[in-house]
């Protein structure tokens, strides 16, 4: 009988469901072909309407303070979520009390909603206009484990390898330790009673006595069973006390958002909460060594698009590019960076403007070891958005010199065999690898950075890390990105008074390659002039805003100068139809 139902709704859904309802993704209808009707199941429901990425980051780069930045994107996006929502929630707290659905959650950093749902009600809600998609919440590994090896106490005040390898000593001398800087760590939790971290942890009040939240457990104890958060916290900010100096930033703070369970699982609304609740409580930087190789279209949106929507709040995220670099036969390549290292950076490099795409708030971080060699399990790039259709760019073709994919990761930092805390022992230390092990060391420089000026912006903080890494390989690669994190040489390139760039003279353009038509955006544009390769010009538009777009090319290689307050910006389109 269950299958007969299941079977009619189907049918119907195929009949009527493409012209008035959201689509429900394969995995959730396979699931639901084996529940029973009373059964149910986590899902997340994207809404139809979604914020415009780069036009909220260019509303956003007009405000100079970075708090009002902040407070700007998020109003704009709650506001937005509570509008589309309301409908949607007053039927869901209905069905709630007639226990069909329960654990309703509204997120508004990506405008969506999840909950545990019935199969009779998921048929429902496929009915609606105003939802875009339906989704299975699965449960899934986001941290993966690695091999920790006990190792002692230093003799004293050691600094550990990894911190001498990045010149980390030489910017404590000019007293840039990372005070005043609050690092969100979205992981599997962080031991807090930990004594190197005594005095280094997020002051929560009573509503968050310990330092944090556990969006897992939904509670307010962020306590790490798994250790890979507490090592990585030591990375950080470990201060020593118990006689290894393994915090590249000391006196920054923590804020410990537990967003996977004591395995390592969770699922995007868990860790997309976690990235709310940072924005909301004022992290300066979040740090993800965490990643999901292969997730589906959906997912891909939604965290591609919470990370569009923290880059516009003016925050940066460094985060992990994954440790599969020796599964290829499994997750090739462009696919074989985690999400979301396979979102773009807030800068794009001069080596990527022959593919150029959108921006995000990502900082991708491979492995390296303590001879500058890359590390046998750093994932390998590029990544490519170009299958994903809220986005299309970024199209990657193997041996093309245009269509190049995202240049992945941006950086790399030490990886192999980190001493960091031992999550078990609270006065103990622990070896450890992996892009995880690097991520938070190029998490720690930016605060560092940020200690020096408070005021940099994503793009400024990730242009200064790229040009000052020690160059591996001429050009940004797949394998190192722009090169090895040198915390002194990108501490001494911030500057009080004049930034290096700035960054109201950015231009975005995309899709690149484009088959006839280009939106180019800039703010405080004042012209646009296409030429083609022999110098002929064919387009000239006069603006007034932050953007154009560009139709009716015919297939081959241009050159666009875009005139703007800033002054006059050229590059390279190509054309292909």
């Amino acid at each position: 009988m269950k299958k007969t139902l299941f079977t009619l709704l189907m049918l119907c859904l195929c009949l009527f469901g493409h012209a008035v309802g959201p689509v429900i993704e394969p995995e959730l209808l396979a699931l639901m072909s084996r529940m029973g009707n009373d059964e149910k199941v986590k899902i997340c429901m994207l809404m139809s309407e979604q914020s415009d990425p780069t036009a909220l980051l260019l509303e956003a780069e007009k405000y100079d303070n970075l708090d009002e930045r902040r407070q700007y994107v998020i109003t704009t996006l709650q506001h937005q979520a509570e509008a589309a929502q309301a409908e949607l929630l007053d039927l869901l707290f209905a069905m709630e009390r007639y226990g069909r659905v329960e654990d309703v959650q509204s997120l508004w950093i990506v405008n969506a909603v999840s909950c545990k749902v019935s199969t009779t009600a998921i048929f429902d809600l496929a009915q609606r206009r105003d939802i875009l998609s339906i989704s299975f919440c699965e449960q899934a590994q986001w941290i993966f484990e690695g091999e920790a090896t006990p190792a002692p106490s230093g003799n004293g005040r050691e600094i550990t390898q990894n911190l001498l390898q990045v010149n980390a000593p030489q910017v404590w001398e000019q007293g840039y330790t990372g005070q005043g800087v609050v690092v969100a760590i979205i992981d599997t939790g962080v031991n807090y009673d930990h004594a190197d971290l005594s005095g280094r942890l997020w002051d929560g009040g009573t509503s968050y006595p310990h330092h944090g939240y556990d969006f897992s457990d939904n509670d307010n104890d962020p306590m790490d069973r798994h250790g890979h958060g507490t090592h990585v916290a030591g990375t950080i900010c470990g201060t020593g006390a118990s006689g290894s100096q393994t915090g590249i930033a000391p006196e920054a703070t923590i804020m410990i958002l537990k967003a996977f369970n004591d395995q390592g699982e969770g699922d995007e609304t868990q860790w997309i909460a976690a990235m709310q609740f940072a924005l909301e409580h004022g992290a300066d930087v979040i740090n993800m060594s965490l990643g999901r190789p292969q997730p589906n279209v959906t997912q891909r949106t939604m965290v591609r698009q919470a990370c569009d929507n923290t880059l516009a709040a003016g925050v940066v995220a460094s985060v992990c590019a994954g440790n599969i670099r020796q599964m290829q036969f499994m997750v090739p390549v462009p696919y074989n960076i985690y999400t979301p290292g396979d979102c773009p950076p807030p800068m794009l490099h001069d080596d990527q403007m022959v593919n150029e795409g959108r921006t995000s708030c990502v900082i991708c971080v491979g492995a390296v070891d303590s001879n500058d060699n890359i590390a046998a399990f750093s994932s390998e790039g590029p990544s490519q958005w170009a299958d994903v259709p809220e986005y299309g760019d970024y199209p990657y073709i193997a041996g093309s010199t245009t269509q190049i994919g995202l240049i992945r990761p941006d950086l790399c930092a030490p990886g192999v065999q980190i001493k960091s805390l031992d999550c078990n022992n609270i006065n103990g230390y622990t070896l450890m690898d992996g892009t995880s092990m690097a991520t938070p060391l190029v998490t720690g420089t930016i605060a560092l950075m940020l200690s020096k000026n408070n005021e940099l912006t994503p793009a400024q903080i990730d242009r200064i890390l790229e040009n000052t890494a020690v160059k591996i390989t001429e050009h940004k690669s797949n394998d190192y990105g722009a090169g090895r994190l040198d915390a002194l040489a990108a501490v001494n390139a911030v500057d009080y008074d004049a930034l290096i760039e700035s960054e109201s003279s950015q231009v975005l353009m995309y899709p690149n390659p484009c088959s006839g038509s280009i939106t180019i955006q800039c703010n405080g544009m004042n012209q646009v002039e296409v030429f083609s390769i022999d110098g002929k010009k064919v387009r000239s538009l006069e603006v007034n805003g932050s953007q154009c777009q560009i139709n009716g090319l015919e297939s081959g290689i241009y050159l666009v100068r875009v005139i703007s307050k800033s002054g006059v910006t050229t590059r390279t389109m190509v054309c292909s139809q």
